[in-house]
């Protein structure tokens, strides 16, 4: 099995896709190529990425790109399908689908539109710990192999900054690129992203690591929305991450749905919690895969039928992205809200946040 990027980039790639964006809240980016790999942080805020008022949604798609070790574990089946188990216990080893020589890991998800609708937003985000049996080297961070419905592979390079940081034993990093008009151009259907740089192995922090494809749209049969997307790096130990949306204006009653993506959440381990706050209320998001205290639980949820996976594990293993209805989180009208997400036992990391609202009218 390979495990040097460089040769398997050359090999496996038909097309690049190097795109740098320079955003302004509310607008799009202008695509330029990147000459040289995007610079790193330690810990990067959370920031407003898109922001748009459209008749549409968000929808989703996502993975994990590593798993326990069928052969080295009688128990690791048991917790795939959704048993109690966290990575720290496994010897981790690469998911990969595609059947491609070229690559070590791989997997798939589906991207789910619905009809009539036109893409205006997409970005990719992948992520994962550098630092398990093996050490992984981080020039690699910044970029992954991504492949459309019925497509071939295409390299894909981080345009903004990559959070990267060495913490409890772990060398973790999170890294994006927009992919508007790769989706665009692709549509509703499977996507397979491969090459993730992820350290395979067995240690007490645990390997992980994965990919979330977060792709606005519009459609003119559902109602109008406040969309937005948020992201950043941020260790979850240090008193949490706190992301406040201003200017929504929903009634009473409003749908919405919000989004997070985090890593290295172990199940069973109490204490990590998404809220929302608007006025005076606070409430807990929660949902059939996701406690109220343990929602970094390592899954890939959504309401409603889960989108298609592959592999699809009920136990990711380190890995989530989830996706939460707001309910009863909006029963009084506003134009603000406050989404808090915190760890107070797991060493885990918050990546992204993403918001769907109903807007006033």
């Amino acid at each position: 099995m390979r495990h040097s990027l460089g040769p398997l980039f050359r090999r496996a790639t038909v097309g690049v896709l190097a795109l740098a964006a320079m955003w302004a809240a509310g607008t799009s980016s202008t695509a330029a190529p990147v000459a040289a790999p995007a610079p790193e942080a330690e810990r990067l805020n959370f920031t407003e990425r898109y922001r748009a008022l459209q008749h549409g949604g968000i929808v989703r798609a996502a993975n994990a790109s590593i798993t326990c070790r069928t052969a080295q574990s009688p128990s690791c089946p048991e917790v795939q399908a959704g048993g109690a188990g966290v990575n720290g216990d496994f010897d981790m080893f690469y998911v990969d689908v595609d059947r491609d020589a070229n690559t070590y890991n791989s997997s798939r998800a589906e991207v789910r539109l619905p009809t009539g609708s036109r893409v205006t937003y997409a970005r990719l985000y992948w992520g994962g710990n550098l630092r398990v049996g093996e050490q992984k080297p981080p020039e690699d961070n910044g970029r992954v192999l991504i492949a459309e419905p019925g497509g071939e592979y295409k390299e894909l390079l981080a345009d903004t900054t990559v959070g990267h940081r060495v913490m409890d034993g772990m060398d973790a990093f999170q890294a994006s690129a927009d992919v508007t008009r790769l989706v665009r151009e692709g549509g509703a259907g499977l996507y397979t992203v491969a090459q993730i740089n992820i350290a395979m192995g067995r240690s007490t922090a645990g390997a992980w690591g994965g990919w979330t494809l977060v792709v606005a749209y519009e459609n003119p049969a559902e109602p109008l929305r406040h969309l937005a997307v948020w992201d950043g790096f941020t260790p979850l130990r240090s008193g949490g991450q706190e992301i406040g949306l201003s200017g929504l204006g929903f009634p009473a009653g409003a749908w919405g749905r919000a989004g997070l993506v985090t890593y290295n959440g172990d199940r069973g381990i109490g204490g990590d919690s998404l809220t929302v706050t608007t006025g005076q209320s606070e409430s807990a998001l929660t949902n059939s895969a996701n406690a109220r205290d343990d929602v970094l639980n390592s899954t890939i949820s959504e309401p409603g039928a889960d989108a298609s996976r592959v592999p699809a594990y009920a136990n990711n293993l380190g890995y989530d992205s989830d996706v939460f209805d707001l309910g009863g989180a909006l029963q009084h009208s506003g134009d603000r809200a406050t989404f808090r997400v915190q760890s107070q036992q797991d060493a885990a990391w918050a990546g992204v946040l993403f918001v769907a609202v109903d807007a006033r009218r």
